[in-house]
């Protein structure tokens, strides 16, 4: 018989039930660190104590029945009520509060307040005590972890905005219990290589050391609060700089340092910045360098051009050229017809001559037509008619008598004139007898 081993999902399903039924309703007082908001209204934050730390979560509606929560700040200490759930995908829990009231500052923040102003009183943060960090540092101690991102910022920025500087990583943990006594012995490490490298005359020495990490909480940059690393720190003879955590992020090294600065980034830019300014200086001095050197070679090539024998017989001719030119226009041979303008009237001649005979073209034309039309007038004269032996008969008024019907409406002994080709004759018009 095969045996059936349970599943991950169930036994984070027992987990779940168990811890969700027992700590339905629980109250305890924490210190919160880590707080933040999201756009959905929901406020996440570490509820912790000198010996451990638990997630919490206040939903929105929740929110508003705490308004508290609004001006809560890491290092506050609260007292919340709520249940303990469960998340199976991740197999996380947390407090999933109902009730948050602020019961006054957190032990860590009070730690690190009263240190502060004893490590103040005894001149650890005196602006005249600070060494100055030097403008062109050779070589640089960075005291961090060494697969921490806070190292590879550094590198990254000093890799592309250096010129000479060498950096070498003196490894330290700088999270949890022993990471004090690890930067110290770091930092004392650094101290005594340096040291030592100056007797040589070697000039392998620090010109400065920087202490960085990235950001975190409270709890996660409390090794930098350590006061026997507040007082390496002041006593080191290198100049240090203290870049721990964000730009909101403050630590005891960040006041005790000769220089403070908000991240590893920024840490490596102000290293740097002086030797950028000489970069940029030198690519302005190349670019104008060679502005005036191409400048000066086109100048002296134009130069050169100019008095090159080629050059100058070219323009000799094209002088020769220009003059030959003038010399013809004050020929008078040939601007005989610009001068007096004769093309001018020779050309008005030659348009009044066209449109003559043009017109003469048309008259002829007219002419033509006359002749036919005089023709035609001529074939039919009826003169011409009578010379074949053809007449015809006019009454007394004039009017012609053409056919039988006028001549017998005609009054007896009316008289008619008879026209012949050659002449008239008159006749009486009388009864048929």
């Amino acid at each position: 018989m095969e045996f059936q081993h349970p599943t991950v999902s169930q036994i984070v399903g027992q987990i779940k039930n168990l811890l969700e039924g027992q700590f339905r309703n629980i109250s305890f007082v924490g210190e919160v660190t880590n707080l933040s908001s999201s756009a959905t209204g929901h406020w996440y934050f570490t509820l912790s104590d000198s010996e451990a730390q638990m997630s919490a979560a206040l939903f929105k509606m929740d929110a508003f029945r705490n308004p508290a929560i609004k001006n809560l700040k890491d290092g506050d200490k609260v007292l919340v009520s709520g249940g303990v759930g469960v998340y199976a995908k991740r197999g996380t829990f947390q407090v999933i509060v109902k009730r948050i009231t602020p019961v006054g500052k957190g032990d860590l923040k009070e730690q690190f307040e009263k240190l502060k102003r004893k490590l103040q009183a005894e001149g650890l943060f005196d602006l005249e005590v600070k060494k100055p960090i030097p403008q062109f540092p050779r070589r640089v101690a960075v005291i961090t972890a060494q697969k921490g991102a806070a190292l590879q910022d550094f590198l990254n920025i000093v890799q592309r905005r250096s010129l000479w500087m060498d950096v070498t990583l003196v490894p330290a943990l700088v999270q949890g219990d022993t990471a004090p006594a690890s930067i110290r012995h770091a930092l004392e490490k650094a101290i005594r290589f340096s040291m030592e490298e100056m007797k040589k005359k070697s000039g392998k020495h620090y010109d400065v050391i920087v202490l960085t990490r990235g950001g975190g909480s409270l709890e996660d940059l409390w090794a930098f609060n350590d006061e026997a690393l507040a007082w390496d720190i002041y006593n080191c003879p290198i100049p240090i700089i203290s870049a721990v955590g964000h730009q909101v992020d403050y630590s005891i090294s960040d006041f005790v340092s000769d220089l403070r600065l908000e991240t590893p980034s920024a840490a490596a830019e102000t290293l740097t910045n002086s030797q950028m300014q000489i970069k940029e200086r030198m690519d302005n001095a190349k670019r104008h360098l060679e502005q005036f050197s191409s400048s000066l070679i086109h100048k002296n090539q134009n130069k050169l051009f100019r008095m090159n024998p080629h050059s100058l017989l070219e323009k000799l001719y094209s002088k020769h050229r220009s003059y030959q030119r003038r010399l013809e226009q004050c020929n008078l041979k040939h601007r005989m017809y610009e001068l007096t303008s004769l093309h001018d009237y020779t050309m008005e001649l030659e348009e009044i001559n066209q449109r003559l005979l043009t017109q003469i073209s048309k008259i002829d034309e007219k002419k033509q037509r006359v002749d036919k039309l005089g023709e035609l007038l001529r074939v039919l004269d009826p003169s011409n008619v009578l010379e074949r032996g053809y007449s015809y008969a006019e009454d007394e008024s004039g009017h012609v008598v053409s056919d039988r019907d006028s001549f017998e409406k005609l009054k007896e002994e009316s008289s008619l004139i008879l026209h012949f080709h050659d002449g008239k004759g008159r006749v009486v018009k009388r009864r048929e007898s």
